[in-house]
């Protein structure tokens, strides 16, 4: 008997006050861990570009970027010189001509530009600035509830050692 209780004594100096750590990801999921702040920084950077390569004013409608779109100021300004020289003269119809090239040029930028903010831009946006955050806030908050439960399973195990001793 007096061997019994020297033994769980023993035992329980070993496990009071060393809470033991439970692993929260395997090997693989710590790598997937360590590769998902690269694609953060990489998808962050890139839409911060792709937002600077465009030349139309971002997240307004099509009608508003038209305007302030330098393509179409300039059809605007040689369809109105068209006007001004009249279409029977020469220059006057190539003006007329190149401006409004010069304006399906533009809608088709505006389009084009408008499609990859939809497409491009904003699934890049919400993957740096929303998913991924959301990730690692899980991840700590996953960290934390092991510890609780680490804590709770030392909290167990020296209270079956007590009743035993006891």
């Amino acid at each position: 008997m007096k061997k019994q209780f020297n033994r769980m004594r023993q035992l329980a100096n070993q496990t009071v006050g060393r809470a033991e750590k439970t692993e929260v990801l395997s090997e693989d999921l710590l790598q997937v861990e360590k590769r998902l702040d690269l694609v953060k920084q990489v998808t962050h950077s890139t839409h911060k570009k792709l937002t600077a390569c465009l030349q139309g004013q971002q997240g307004t409608d099509v009608e508003k970027r038209s305007k302030k779109l330098p393509l179409t100021i300039l059809a605007q300004c040689m369809v109105e010189g068209a006007a001004v020289l009249g279409d029977d003269s020469l220059l006057g119809k190539m003006l007329k001509l190149c401006g409004d090239t010069e304006e399906k040029l533009a809608q088709e930028l505006i389009q084009f530009e408008f499609e990859i903010e939809k497409d491009v831009v904003e699934p890049l946006y919400v993957l740096a600035e929303v998913d991924i955050p959301n990730i690692q806030k899980q991840r700590k908050h996953l960290a934390k509830l092991v510890l609780d439960m680490d804590s709770s399973r030392t909290r167990i195990n020296c209270q079956q050692i007590c009743t035993v001793l006891q």
